[in-house]
C-alpha cells in the first residue's frame, strides 16, 4: 500500500511558479498566525518561523522527500503579480505527531491538500474543513475517533478521501454522496456500521475503493455496477454479506478485485466475464459454491487468483491452461475433484491443500510437490489422522507432547522443556517437514508491500516484557493462514497452551503503535477463538499471553490453524504487517502415559483403569436408555433377564497371576484404556469374548485403538436384538449376529433384526440410529470406524451418520439366508416366552416406572 495511500501529492504536482518561493513574495500575517495555531494543535515542533514559511528553508520542505516520510509546506506564489504567496498543501508523514487534526486549518482558504499519514492524531475530524475547496484529505494511519462530518460532503472538490486505519465509527453519512468528483475512497480499518449508503451510487468517478475491516452490515448493495470507472476494489473483512451482485461484471475497468469473509448464505460464482482487465482476483471465504467457471480461463491477463475456502466442487477447468500470466494461484480449502492438471506446477505458487482431488500417481503423493502445496488434497486422505501424503513417514514410536519454538531455534525453556527448531524457511504455499513429529503449512502472499514476503519475526529480547524472553523473542507469522500439524500422538484428551507476544508493534505513542493484528483459530478444525487480538488479550505490546485449551486427539493427529479473516491493520508499522502471528505451542497429555520402559503398571493404574471403564460403560447405558433405545416405558429387569450375555468380573490377582504380574514379556499394545496384556492362563474367560474381539486381532493379534469401538458396535447390536453375536448351539454353517445384520441390510431389512420382545413399542428412529452406528463401529477396516467420542455424538444427534457401505458385497445364497432367518425367529420366539413367563418384583419395576416420565 506505500505510496497508493496518499491520493494526489500536490507538491510534486504543482508548476514551478506555485512550488518555489517567488523573489519578494512571502505568507499574508494571517495565514502565518494560522500556521503557528496549527503546529500547537498538532505537536509540530520544528518549524522555524524566523524566515517565511514558503521560502523552503529550515524544515518548511525538507530538500530530500523520501517516500512514505514526506515533509513540506507547499506554497503558491502566484498572487498579485508574484508577490503574494498562500499554502495549497501540508504533507507531514510519519513524523509522530501527537496532537489533534486542527480545525486552524480553515484559515489557509487557499489549501487543497492535508496529509498527516501515519502520525499519533486523536480527536476527531473537524467540521470546519467543509468550506474549503480541498482535493486531498489524507488523515491515514492515526488515533482519531468519533463520525465522519457530513459536512464533508459539502467538499465537491475532493477527490481523495483516505481514512484508513483509525478508530472512526458510525454509519457513513449519505453526504458523501455529494462528492461527485471523488476518485479514491479509502475507509479501511476502522468501526463503522450500518449499511452502505444508497447516495454512494452517484459516485462515478471512483476508481479506487478500499472498505475493508469495518463492521457495516447489510448485503453488497447492487448500486455499485453504477462505479463504471472503477479500476481496484477492496472489501475484505467488511462485515457485508454476500451473495457478490450480478451487476459487478458491468465494472470492464477493473483490474484489482479483492472480497474476502462475506457474511450470509451460500451462492454460485459471480459473473465476471467481461473484467477482461482483470490482473488481481481475490474471493476467498465468500462462501461460494459450484464449479469453478470456464471463462475464468479467458480473462488472461490475471496474475493472482486466490478463491480459497470456498465449497467450489468439480475439477479444475481444462481452460485454465491458457492462463499464461498467472503467478500465484490458491484453491484450498475447497472441494475440488479429479485429476490434477498437468500444467499445475507452471505458476511460481500454487496451493491446492484441503481439497478432494483424486491423485494416483505416486509421483504426486508427497504434501509438496514443487511449487504445489498438496497436503490434504486427495480424497484418498484429508481427515485428521489420514492424510495421504503422510503415508511415507513412519511413526518411530507413539508421542505424548508436542514442544515448538515457532519461527525460532532450539531452545529449553519453561524449566527442562526443550521447544523444537522451526526456524526454517517456508514461502506462500509451502509444506515444511522437519522430521520430527510435526509439520507446518503456511498460506498466502503480502500484497501492497515493497517488502519480500517473511514469515519469521525477530525482536530484541530487551523489548519484550516477559518471563522466559527466549520463547517470545521470535515468532511464525504468515499473511491468511498458519497451520501446525502434529501426528505419532498417542489418543486421549491434551493440553494446548498458544504463546503470544505481540512484537512487531511498539509501545509508545508512535503510529508503529498503532496496528492491531486479528485473527482466528481453530483446533481439530473447529474455531475456538473469533477475532483474537494478541496485544489485546496480553494488556499491552512485548507482553506474553498464553491460551489455554483442551483438544481430543482421537486419530493420533492433532491440527492447530491460526487464519487471518480480513480484520485488523494491514501497513502499520509498514506494509503487509497482519495476519497469524505465534511465539510457541506446548502441547502435554491430559493423562498418565504408558510408561516406556515396560515395566509393570502399579494396583493404582489398574484401579483407574477399571474405575474409568465402568463409568464410561455406565454412562453410555444410561445415553441409551435415556433416550428410549432401552425401552425406557418397559421394566430394566425385564429388558435384561432375557439377553443371552456372559458375564463375568475378574480380580487384580487373577490378572495379575494370567499376566505374570505385568510381564512386559506379555504386553502387546495400547488399548482405549491403557496397555493390553495377553493372558498366559484363564484361557476360559477369553473364549467367553471371542465374539466380541476386532478381526485385526483375532486373526493377525494387530491391536488397534479403535479394537474397542468394534467390540461396542457388536453389544450395540446385541442391546438391538436381545440376542448373543455367536450362536450357542452348532449348525451346519457357522454365522454370527454381525452376518445375519449384513444380510438384512442388503435385503434393506434392517428393522427386522430388533427384538422382538419390544413388539411395537420402541422409536424406530431411534432404532435405526442405534443399527447404523453399530455397523460402521463394527466395519472390518480400523481406519473405517468412527472414534468413540464421534459414536457418543452420533447417538445423542448431534453428528450426522454417514451412510452404511458394507465392506464387501455378501452372495446371498438363499438357503443361508433362510437357515439364518429361522435361527433367529426361533430365538425371538423363544425370548417373547421367556419374557412372558418370568417374573419381575414390583420393587424393581417400581425403580423406574416414572423416572423418565
Amino acid at each position: 500500500m506505500m505510496g497508493a495511500f496518499s491520493g494526489f501529492p500536490l507538491l510534486f504536482l504543482l508548476p514551478p511558479c506555485f512550488a518555489l518561493f517567488a523573489f519578494g513574495a512571502t505568507l499574508p500575517e494571517d495565514e502565518v498566525r494560522a500556521l503557528r495555531d496549527i503546529a500547537n494543535t498538532i505537536g509540530k515542533k520544528n518549524w522555524d518561523f524566523s524566515v517565511d514559511p514558503c521560502s523552503r528553508k529550515s524544515n518548511w520542505t525538507s530538500a530530500i522527500q523520501l517516500q512514505g516520510s514526506e515533509n513540506a509546506v507547499t506554497c503558491n506564489c502566484s498572487f498579485v503579480n508574484h508577490t503574494v504567496c498562500h499554502v495549497v498543501s501540508i504533507v507531514l508523514k510519519a513524523q509522530n505527531l501527537s496532537g489533534s487534526v486542527p480545525p486552524e486549518l480553515v484559515r489557509l482558504p487557499y489549501l487543497q491538500e492535508i496529509d498527516l499519514t501515519r502520525n499519533f492524531l486523536n480527536g476527531t475530524i473537524p467540521k470546519q474543513l467543509g468550506t474549503l475547496n480541498l482535493v486531498n484529505i489524507v488523515f491515514y494511519g492515526n488515533h482519531l475517533t468519533g463520525p465522519i462530518p457530513k459536512e464533508l460532503g459539502n467538499i465537491t472538490t475532493l477527490k481523495s478521501l483516505v481514512l484508513e486505519f483509525n478508530q472512526l465509527s458510525g454509519n457513513l453519512p449519505p453526504e458523501l454522496g455529494n462528492l461527485t468528483h471523488i476518485e479514491r475512497l479509502f475507509l479501511t480499518s476502522n468501526n463503522f456500521t450500518g449499511e452502505l449508503p444508497a447516495t454512494l451510487a452517484r459516485l462515478t468517478t471512483l476508481k479506487r475503493v478500499r472498505i475493508g475491516d469495518n463492521q457495516f452490515s447489510g448485503a453488497i448493495p447492487n448500486f455499485i455496477q453504477s462505479w463504471i470507472n472503477l479500476e481496484k476494489l477492496v472489501m475484505q473483512g467488511s462485515g457485508l454479506s454476500g451473495p457478490i451482485p450480478s451487476g459487478i461484471s458491468i465494472l470492464r475497468n477493473l483490474v484489482d478485485l479483492r472480497v474476502t469473509d462475506l457474511n450470509g448464505s451460500d451462492s454460485p460464482f459471480p459473473q465476471l466475464n467481461s473484467m477482461t482487465n482483470l490482473e488481481t482476483l481475490i474471493l476467498r471465504s465468500c462462501n461460494i459454491i459450484g464449479s469453478l467457471p470456464e471463462y475464468l480461463g479467458k480473462l488472461t491477463t490475471l496474475k493472482v487468483l486466490d478463491l480459497s475456502y470456498n465449497k467450489l466442487s468439480g475439477p479444475i477447468p481444462i481452460s485454465f491452461d491458457g492462463l499464461w500470466n498467472l503467478n500465484m494461484l490458491f484453491l484450498d480449502g475447497n472441494l475440488l475433484t479429479g485429476l490434477l492438471p498437468q500444467w499445475i506446477d507452471k505458476p511460481d505458487v500454487v496451493d491446492l491443500s484441503y481439497n478432494n482431488f483424486s491423485i494416483d500417481n505416486i509421483q504426486q503423493l508427497t504434501c509438496q510437490q514443487g511449487s504445489v502445496n498438496l497436503f490434504a488434497s486427495s480424497l484418498n486422505g484429508n481427515s485428521l489422522g489420514n492424510v495421504s501424503c503422510l503415508s511415507n513417514i513412519n511413526c518411530p514410536k507413539t508421542s505424548y507432547s508436542l514442544y515448538i519454538n515457532c519461527g525460532g531455534k532450539l531452545v529449553t525453556s519453561y524449566g527442562n522443556k526443550t521447544y523444537d527448531d522451526d526456524s526454517g524457511k517456508t514461502g506462500p504455499a509451502r509444506f515444511r517437514y522437519p522430521g520430527t513429529n510435526w509439520a507446518l503449512i503456511t498460506t498466502g502472499h503480502f500484497f501492497d508491500s515493497n517488502r519480500t514476503n517473511y514469515y519469521t519475526w525477530t525482536t530484541n529480547t530487551t523489548k519484550l516484557a516477559v518471563d522466559n524472553a527466549e520463547l517470545y523473542m521470535d515468532a511464525r507469522v504468515s499473511p491468511n493462514s498458519l497451520t501446525y500439524y502434529g501426528f505419532c500422538l498417542g489418543n486421549g484428551n491434551y493440553k494446548v497452551n498458544l504463546h503470544f507476544a505481540e512484537i512487531m508493534f511498539t509501545n509508545d505513542k508512535t503510529y508503529s503503535s498503532l496496528g492491531r493484528r486479528v485473527f482466528d483459530i481453530y483446533i481439530q478444525r473447529k474455531l475456538v477463538v473469533k477475532d483474537f487480538n494478541i496485544a489485546k488479550e496480553a494488556g499491552g505490546v512485548g507482553k506474553a499471553v498464553i491460551k489455554n485449551f483442551t483438544a481430543v486427539v482421537a486419530s493420533n493427529a492433532l491440527e492447530i490453524r491460526l487464519h487471518w479473516a480480513g480484520k485488523g491493520t494491514t501497513s502499520i508499522p509498514f506494509g503487509s504487517v497482519y495476519g497469524p502471528l505465534i511465539s510457541a505451542i506446548s502441547v502435554d497429555p491430559d493423562f498418565i502415559p504408558p510408561s516406556e520402559s515396560g515395566s509393570s503398571i502399579s494396583v493404582g493404574v489398574v484401579v483407574a483403569i477399571v474405575v474409568t471403564g465402568a463409568i464410561i460403560i455406565i454412562l453410555v447405558f444410561g445415553i441409551l436408555w435415556w433416550t428410549g433405545f432401552l425401552g425406557r416405558k418397559r421394566s430394566v429387569a425385564r429388558e435384561l433377564k432375557g439377553l443371552e450375555l456372559q458375564t463375568g468380573l475378574f480380580t487384580l490377582r487373577q490378572i495379575k497371576e494370567a499376566t505374570n504380574n505385568f510381564d512386559k514379556a506379555f504386553k502387546i499394545g495400547e488399548g482405549g484404556f491403557g496397555p493390553v496384556y495377553k493372558f498366559m492362563k484363564k484361557i476360559k474367560y477369553v473364549l467367553q469374548l471371542l465374539g466380541y474381539i476386532a478381526p485385526e486381532y483375532a486373526m493377525h493379534g494387530y491391536l488397534t485403538d479403535k479394537a474397542d469401538v468394534y467390540s461396542f458396535g457388536i453389544v450395540a447390536l446385541e442391546i438391538v436384538s436381545g440376542m448373543n453375536n455367536t450362536i450357542s448351539q452348532p449348525t451346519e454353517e457357522c454365522f454370527s449376529l454381525l452376518d445375519w445384520v449384513h444380510l438384512l441390510k442388503e435385503k434393506g431389512n434392517l428393522m427386522e433384526v430388533v427384538d422382538k420382545r419390544l413388539s411395537e413399542d420402541f422409536d424406530k428412529k431411534e432404532a435405526m440410529v442405534m443399527i447404523k452406528v453399530a455397523l460402521l463401529c463394527t466395519k472390518v477396516s480400523p481406519a473405517l470406524r468412527p472414534t468413540m467420542s464421534s459414536v457418543v455424538s452420533m447417538l445423542k444427534g448431534r453428528t450426522h451418520i454417514q451412510e452404511v457401505v458394507l465392506d464387501t458385497k455378501k452372495a446371498l445364497d438363499n438357503k443361508k439366508f433362510e437357515m439364518m432367518r429361522q435361527y433367529y425367529q426361533h430365538r425371538g420366539e423363544n425370548n417373547i416366552i421367556e419374557s412372558h413367563s418370568q417374573s419381575v418384583p414390583i420393587e424393581e419395576t417400581s425403580l423406574v416406572s416414572d423416572t423418565g416420565s
